[in-house]
């Protein structure tokens, strides 16, 4: 049961990363075609709710599907089982979500 459901998540969430990563490519194309510079790029993502909410939940999908993926590469090549690759993937997963958030709140309102 486990692991449909991470199969599951693991397949919902590329579904919502898709969009998140042609939006995030088509807007680095915009800016570097358009000479943006760090700090004009920063001048227009700074206090905004809808970057934040937009690369937030980008981060959000890319921390659990990237946690699930190391998961199955921790137990095929590492050979971890059960609670220590529960625990594996619970810290991949947060710590993928931690750096994430702490871009994210950097680009948006730091």
């Amino acid at each position: 049961m486990l692991s449909l459901r991470l199969y599951m998540a693991q397949r919902i969430t590329a579904l919502l990363m898709a969009p998140f990563v042609l939006g995030h490519l088509a807007l680095m194309i915009y800016a570097i075609q358009g000479g943006l510079s760090a700090e004009e790029i920063l001048g227009r993502t700074r206090g905004s709710l809808l970057w934040f909410l937009f690369y937030g939940t980008f981060v959000f999908a890319v921390s659990i599907h990237g946690a699930i993926g190391l998961r199955t590469i921790a137990h095929e090549w590492a050979g971890l089982k059960n609670t220590a690759l529960d625990a594996a993937t619970w810290i991949i997963g947060l710590g993928l979500f931690i750096l994430g958030a702490q871009a994210v709140w950097a680009v948006t309102f730091a």
